[in-house]
């Protein structure tokens, strides 16, 4: 039977990385190698989170992480981070176009990348909360927090015709 879990009757832990356990207080019921999924990975960062379990099947969900415990929330917070990593942009470095596909190279939260962007108007999306996303020529991601922390020199980059 799947669980709504509302917050505070549950207590997660990490379990190697990208896994989390569920100890639910009041009873003796554990959940243990859970796979936590955002339902809307791009809208619905702290909302909904699916825990599958090690068959794929969906035990629980997690209608807000806002409302764990703050050693749950971390933990969960940890395991999305770890399986939804997307470097974040915190510079360009470099920009140069050729037929119409640009060539960046920036400076990420996870190391210095190169890529390709073949299409701006497809591989570019400007989240409602300010973020941006940017898909590369080969399907990876990268997300710039908020585009007006960079500094001028990247922003100029980003928006040239600015």
């Amino acid at each position: 039977m799947l669980k709504y879990i509302e917050g505070p009757e549950v207590k997660l832990t990490v379990n190697d990385k990208i896994f989390i356990d569920a100890e639910f207080y009041g009873s003796d019921e554990k959940l243990c190698g859970l796979e936590p999924h955002r339902l809307f990975p791009i809208s619905g960062l702290n909302k909904y989170i699916s825990l599958l379990d090690s068959e794929g099947n969906e035990v629980a969900i997690i209608r807000n992480i806002d409302n764990l415990l703050p050693e749950s929330k971390a933990a969960l917070q940890s395991a999305l981070d770890e399986y939804y990593m997307i470097p974040k942009i915190t510079k360009f470095i470099k920009r140069y176009e050729k037929f119409s596909i640009w060539m960046w190279t920036v400076e990420t939260d996870r190391g210095v990348y190169t890529f390709e962007v073949r299409n701006s108007l497809t591989a570019i999306k400007t989240l409602y909360d300010g973020r941006i996303l940017i898909k590369d020529g080969s399907d990876n991601r990268y997300e710039i927090p908020d585009l007006y922390k960079l500094d001028k020199r990247s922003i100029k980059m980003m928006l040239p015709d600015i």
